[in-house]
């Protein structure tokens, strides 16, 4: 399986999601932000970073580039995307993903290990159960996410994850930037577009501490060979 990996200025995450993808056994392939061809790839990760530094906001000039008029329609066709850290704001500043990325609620960079508890079905959490948690790690200056009804969107399967404790309580202590009802990550109203705050592909190696990304990086594998 073809995956690709969008390359924007000032992305900082592109190889560490390559490397982590052909881990899982998939064959990454990199796409340049200026070019409007997938290359034919089966499945699109937007990675974390800087993209354009920043500037306005996190997200909002990536969401103009060439290559992401190519990755909404192929998003529209039904193709799995996941934008991690960085590329989840892309994704919701494009109004792919529902809702929106500001700054941490202390305003400050937050870089720790995380414990996410998994909610929702989608084609990121194919073969893991609801309620699974896992060790991800953070680091973000605008992870809050905020969306107008979070219970309206729990209602209709679109919370991906939860902020949680390392029993899986959702609780103020275990949100690391405000975010509203713990929410980590989110999907479209179809489940194959996702958006996640915390990092799988730097946990995909023992040495790094946890290998839970496996399970997520993997989930569009495991769904593809699925009878």
């Amino acid at each position: 399986m073809r995956v690709g990996v969008v390359q924007f200025p000032g992305s900082c995450d592109e190889r560490d999601a390559a490397w982590a993808l052909a881990a899982c056994g998939v064959e990454p392939v990199l796409l340049w932000h200026g070019d409007a061809d997938l290359c034919g790839v089966e499945a699109v990760v937007l990675p974390g970073g800087f993209s354009y530094g920043d500037y306005l906001r996190a997200g909002a000039i990536a969401r103009f580039a060439p290559v992401m008029g190519a990755v909404g329609e192929f998003a529209e066709r039904g193709g799995p995307v996941l934008g991690i850290c960085n590329g989840f704001q892309v994704l919701c500043e494009a109004g792919l993903l529902p809702g929106a990325l500001t700054r941490n609620a202390g305003l400050r960079f937050v870089m720790r290990e995380q414990h996410v508890r998994v909610e929702a079905s989608s084609a990121w959490t194919a073969g893991i159960a609801p309620g699974t948690v896992l060790r991800l790690p953070i680091k973000h200056g605008e992870g809050r996410y905020i969306h107008p009804d979070p219970g309206g969107l729990a209602a209709s399967g679109q919370v991906l994850a939860r902020y949680c404790d390392v029993g899986g309580a959702v609780c103020g202590a275990a949100n690391p930037n405000g975010s509203l009802a713990g929410i980590a990550g989110v999907t479209s109203e179809r489940g194959n577009i996702a958006g996640l705050m915390p990092h799988p592909e730097h946990a995909v190696d023992p040495l790094l501490g946890s290998t839970d990304g496996r399970l997520l990086l993997g989930a569009v594998l495991r769904e593809r060979v699925a009878p």
